[in-house]
Parts: structure tokens; sequence; C-alpha cells
């Protein structure tokens, strides 16, 4: 019955380095959502530099869209949480995203350090338990399925 013991705590122990490792994937893929929304910022924010005035398509619910004109394109308001927006340049703007950006950049790859870590982890326990498995089976500790 030892062996029978231990191989149900490693499997528990793959299930939760598994459960990590799923909830790791979101958020690795939520930060880099955040990456490419930063990304598009930036380009927009390059689009619009020097310009008097720009045409674009504003939401207006729905799935709708209607023409607009921005007439002032030197300043930009940016959430900087907590339901607080404040009014930047555009230089200023680019300087802050350019910093969010390097944090969630430090955040991914800190996340996806610990993905690879998980893995090895289970990479390691998964042959212990297929030879617990055969060693428990084998002496009919368990019916064969």
């Amino acid at each position: 019955m030892e062996d029978q013991q231990k191989l149900e705590e490693i499997i528990n122990q793959i299930n939760i380095y598994k459960n990590q490792s799923d909830i790791l994937q979101q958020q690795i893929e939520a930060i880099q959502g955040s990456i490419a929304e930063i990304e598009i910022l930036e380009s927009t924010l390059v689009d619009v530099k020097d310009k008097n005035s720009l045409e674009t398509l504003v939401p207006v619910g729905a799935g709708s869209f209607m023409n607009a004109e921005i007439k002032k394109t030197d300043e930009i308001i940016m959430s900087v949480g907590a339901g607080v927006a404040i009014s930047k340049t555009v230089d200023e703007a680019k300087e802050t995203i350019v910093s969010q950006k390097e944090e969630l950049k430090e955040s991914l790859n800190k996340m996806i350090d610990s993905l690879q870590k998980i893995s090895q982890i289970v990479a390691q326990l998964s042959p212990q338990a297929e030879a617990l498995m055969a060693k428990v089976q084998g002496a009919g500790q368990i019916p064969v399925q």
C-alpha cells in the first residue's frame, strides 16, 4: 500500500502543477495582449505626432462607428489607474508607454520562467508516477483499466 499512497501523492502534485501551469498560461496571454495594445498605441502616437488634425472612426456602441475629426493632436488623456486620467503631451505619453511596456515584458519573462520550471518538475514527476503505476499494477494493487 505504500507504493499506492506514493503514487497518489505524485499524481496530486502533477495535477497541482498542471493547474498552476494553466493559470500562468492565462496570465501570459493577458500580458501579451496588453503589450500588443501598447504597441498599437505607440504606432498611433507616431502617426498623429505633428499633425494639425486627424480623421478617424469613433466607436458609438453596439459595434457601430462614426467618422470624426480630432483637432487637438498634441495631447493625449491617459489612464493612470483607479479611475484617474491625466493629460500628457505625445512625448510624455511615449515615455510612459515605453516604461509600461518594459514592466510588462519583465513580468512576462518571469512568468515564462516559472512556466518552464513547472514543466520541468512535471517532466521529472511523470516518469516516477509511471514507474510506480507499473509496480502497483504488477503487485495487483490497482486493477488494470
